[in-house]
């Protein structure tokens, strides 16, 4: 549930600092005294676009920020937990946002910087917020559709026809433009072919353009290889070579150890240019035997280097990387192979068809269900709502395959008892439009987890008892949710367990909104204006005291 919003600078409000509570709350005031202000907030707050012509004149930024009680949201907390927004043990959620003059936002999570698509991902599973016009959208199918979609939870059978329809439209675009362009797949086709035999002809292998200029460079070089390694080999292994030499050094100073046995570490080393000479003369014997001089293969090699690099030359890439272009142009040329082949196509269509009509069926079948229980709840709060013997019907039509189903959702009213079925948009009245969109609200509210739901001026069009009936059903919705009502009708206001008040005040220099909390006579004095206009009297007073205690009891 909400606890708080804070709001600095923001519109016409200077500083505003609210605490909620439980239960149902009105918010009442004098028309542009600023009771938007409120819900435009939250708005801001969930996700919705900011406009720097938000700021209150004057001011560099608006600040705004929400404390809301996510403790009995368990999915949110999780999710909230692995986005590493929420410790474990934690049961508050804040969400701050600050836009300066430039147009600039910044959003805050907990104090993380956050982003738009995350406020709104939260948001709609903090606050249902009911507009003053939900009853003119509830008129437009797709509108009504997805709320009989929600109500149904149909939300993974509304997945799978959605994936399952664009997937038959992609199949069937394939086989179309595949039977559009078959003269032209076939001249690339030819081409990929000819490409592919021309690279398949040289017998390419893993890693072979390395090994062949390896084995070039040391063909090339195989004489000076030769004469090098025989010529290290004399030098250190010859009559009078580095060896020889060690020797003589080793028999000149191991004689005079005993004399002088500094001579020691001296001949240790010796020793050891033995040994390292030792093995560099058999390496150049293992050198001398492995060089091989062939011209002919040194002639193959340069042959096939040469075919290798004038045919990477073609294609414009380096010739270690011929046998991965052989690779490619064969995958190419299966791709083409599928694309030309109409039977195949023809086939995945079909099966995507028959996939997508599978899905649809079990939607259809989840709306038929929830259509029935959901026309039924509606009328039985429709009749509370002081529209005895209406009817209220979903009525699904067969319609041509789409990204939405099989079948036309309309919403049918009945308003008075005896009259025809009509579709929901033709109702006439704005006051019966209202109430039905209200009891659509109160029935489809109760099977969601939001724990906040604000109606704005879902009222409007309506008065006298009806407008009771309307307070005590909002009221009694606000024992099971945080309900929060803007409202223009006393007989509404009178049923709030909360009641706040705006103000508009202006000076010579500025005009700023205010909201203060009504209690005791404050509020019997908003009731009396709302009856009555700016003069209050005795029996306004007196007739706002009997509509609060009406309520009350």
């Amino acid at each position: 549930m909400l606890l708080a919003l804070s709001l600095r600078d923001f519109v016409l409000v200077d500083t505003l600092n609210l605490n909620f509570q439980h239960g149902f709350t009105v918010l009442t005031g004098e028309t542009g005294a600023g009771k938007s202000i409120t819900l435009d907030a939250l708005g801001l707050l969930l996700g919705n676009k900011a406009d720097y012509g938000q700021i209150r004149h004057g001011a560099a930024e608006a600040q705004l920020s929400a404390l809301f009680d996510v403790a009995d949201l368990p999915e949110l907390r999780a999710d909230l937990q692995a986005q590493g927004l929420l410790a474990a043990d934690d049961t508050e959620l804040s969400i701050r946002r600050v836009i300066d003059v430039k147009g600039k936002s910044r959003s805050f999570i907990n104090n993380q910087a956050a982003t738009l698509s995350q406020l709104k991902q939260i948001g709609e599973q903090l606050i249902d917020i009911h507009g003053q016009n939900e009853h003119q959208r509830l008129g437009s199918e797709a509108a009504q559709r997805e709320l009989l979609d929600a109500f149904a939870a149909a939300a993974p059978e509304v997945a799978a026809v959605r994936q399952s329809w664009q997937a038959w439209q992609q199949a069937q675009q394939q086989w179309e433009a595949a039977r559009n362009q078959a003269d032209t797949l076939a001249l690339e086709r030819e081409r990929l072919q000819w490409q592919f035999d021309e690279l398949s002809a040289l017998g390419l292998h893993t890693g072979e353009w390395e090994e062949i200029s390896h084995s070039h460079d040391l063909l090339a070089h195989a004489a000076e290889l030769m004469q090098a390694a025989e010529a290290v080999g004399e030098m250190v292994d010859g009559d009078d070579g580095l060896q020889s030499q060690i020797y003589r050094c080793q028999q000149w100073l191991q004689p005079l150890l005993k004399v002088a046995p500094q001579f020691a570490d001296s001949l240790a080393l010796l020793d050891s240019i033995e040994a390292e000479l030792s093995e560099v003369s058999a390496n150049m014997r293992t050198a001398v035997a492995h060089v091989e001089m062939d011209e002919n293969l040194l002639a193959q090699q340069e042959e096939r280097l040469q075919t290798l690099m004038s045919t990477a030359r073609k294609y414009r890439i380096e010739p270690a990387e011929l046998l991965a272009k052989q690779q490619e142009i064969e995958q190419a040329l299966a791709e083409l192979a599928a694309a030309a082949d109409l039977d195949a196509l023809a086939a995945n269509t079909a099966k995507a068809e028959a996939a997508y009509h599978t899905a649809a069926a079990a939607l259809s079948a989840k709306r038929s269900s929830a259509a029935q229980r959901l026309a039924a709840e509606t009328a039985t709060h429709m009749q509370e709502l002081a529209m005895r013997g209406a009817q209220f019907h979903i009525q699904l039509s067969p319609a041509a395959p789409s990204v939405h189903g099989t079948e036309q959702v309309q919403y049918q009213v009945a308003a008075n008892k005896g009259s025809p079925l009509r579709a929901m948009s033709k109702v006439a009245s704005g006051g019966e439009l209202a109430r039905i969109s209200l009891a659509l609200q109160m029935v489809t509210s109760q099977y969601t987890a939001v724990p906040m739901l604000i109606f704005d001026e879902v009222d409007s069009g309506i008065g006298g008892a009806v407008a009771e009936v309307v307070g005590k059903a909002l009221r009694a919705l606000g024992q099971e949710r945080q309900v929060l009502a803007i409202t223009h009708l006393p007989q509404v206001a009178a049923c709030g367990e909360q009641h706040w008040q705006v103000q508009k005040n202006s000076t010579e220099n500025s005009t700023v909104s205010r909201i203060s909390v009504l209690a005791d006579a404050a509020r019997v004095d908003e009731i009396a204006r709302m009856l009555g206009g700016e003069t209050i009297t005795t029996t306004t007073r007196e007739h706002a005291r009997e509509m609060l205690a009406l309520a009350a009891g």
